[in-house]
Formats: C-alpha cells, structure tokens, sequence
C-alpha cells in the first residue's frame, strides 16, 4: 500500500498555482528577450545609418574639395562668386585626355526630398561666350530649382539646416563676400576678374537625426599657397 501511494505520488500532475507560474516566468522572459531583440534592432539601424551618413557626407566633401581644387582663372572671368546663396566657380574638367572647362554650383534647396546641398553642373565649353551662358544658368539655377535651366545636371547631396563660406584674406578668415578686383598687370592686359582667396572655409550645420548632426566646418587652402593657413 505505501508503495503503491508512492506511485500515485510521483504520478502527480502540476498543480493549478504551478502552471500560473510557469506562464508568469515565460512571459516575462518573453518580455524581456523581445525588448532585447528590439533595441539590438534599433542599435542596428542607427549604426547603419549613421554609416551612410558619414559615406554619403565623404563622397560630399570629396567633391567640393575636387571642385576648388580645379578651379582656374581664365581671362575676364571669375573663378569663384559667392551671393550668400550659391556658390559658382569655373573649374577645369576631370577627363584628362579631353581638356576642358565648366562651371559648377553649389546651393542648398527645399524640395520633395526636404532641404539639401545641391550640386549643378554645366556643360564643357571653350569659349568667353559659352562661359557667361554656363554663369548665368548656374546662378538662375539656384533661384529656380531648374525650371528653367534644367535639372539633368544636378545632383542632391545631403541633408543640411544651413551654411556658411568664409575666405581667407590677409592672414584671416573674414565672411565671403564680393571679391576685390585683380591688380591690372601691363604684362597681361586680360587677367581674371578677381582671383581666388587663398583659402575657403565651409561651416555646414547638419540637421538632428539618427546618422549625423550638428555642426561641420571643413578648411581648403589653395594648392599653390606655400603652406596651409588656419
């Protein structure tokens, strides 16, 4: 009989206060694992955010510092014009074996895509004539978002609140404005308009999100200075 009772025993089933438990505990380790899993999910997207937002602001950078580096004075022209909006320049084009110059323009825009850096490029050209046309486009571009001018040569960069360009002038970085005229040389009798600053100062502020935000400041000294300003 003791035997048998302890058969009957060890044949027991869960009580009902036990399997409550039981499903207590799961849940919450449930609970717990799912707020795991989802903030190693949020980790994860912000990361891979915030890593397209650095390439997409390298690739960015790159540009405008390939821009200014190609930047070249050509008889009665301006190699850059800042008007506290967009910033045009006439730069040499990038294919070496097809000498070449355009003119490239730089703005920031509202559009469907929110307020970004834009970026606008002309067509090749060779003479005094189509390089006041590719002037005047750049500047009606940055008015009209490309009504007028097109927009097959733009391209949208990255996100941004605001910017500002600083030149550097007499051993200091004052605001970018209108340019002095060059000093006519009776051994050149076409100089350009103006020359270029020694040095440009870009302040780029970033809008808040998951990839990057804040304020970004990136210094370009003209390749032929001696040596870098700061």
């Amino acid at each position: 009989m003791a035997r048998n009772a302890r058969r009957l025993g060890a044949a027991r089933g869960f009580t009902l206060i036990e399997l409550l438990v039981a499903i207590a505990v799961m849940a919450l380790l449930s609970l717990v694992s799912w707020r795991g899993l989802d903030s190693m999910s949020r980790a994860t997207s912000q990361n891979q955010q915030r890593a397209d937002a650095i390439l997409t602001l390298q690739a960015t950078l790159a540009q405008w510092g390939a821009d200014l580096d190609a930047a070249t004075t050509l008889a009665q022209t301006r190699p850059i014009d800042w008007d506290g909006r967009v910033l045009r320049l006439t730069r040499r084009g990038s294919d070496a074996n097809s000498p070449s110059v355009l003119v490239v323009a730089w703005t920031l825009r509202s559009g469907a895509d929110g307020t970004r850096w834009r970026r606008w490029q002309s067509q090749p050209f060779s003479t005094r004539g189509e390089w006041q046309q590719a002037w005047d486009m750049a500047g009606a571009w940055s008015q009209d978002g490309g009504t007028q001018t097109g927009t097959a040569s733009e391209t949208t960069l990255m996100a941004a609140n605001s910017w500002q360009l600083f030149y550097f002038r007499d051993n200091n970085w004052v605001p970018a404005g209108q340019l002095a005229p060059s000093v006519p040389n009776p051994a050149n009798p076409a100089p350009p308009v103006i020359a270029m600053p020694d040095g440009v100062r870009l302040v780029l502020n970033l809008p808040p999100g998951d990839g990057l935000s804040g304020t970004l400041t990136r210094d370009w000294v003209r390749p032929t200075v001696g040596s870098p300003k700061s």
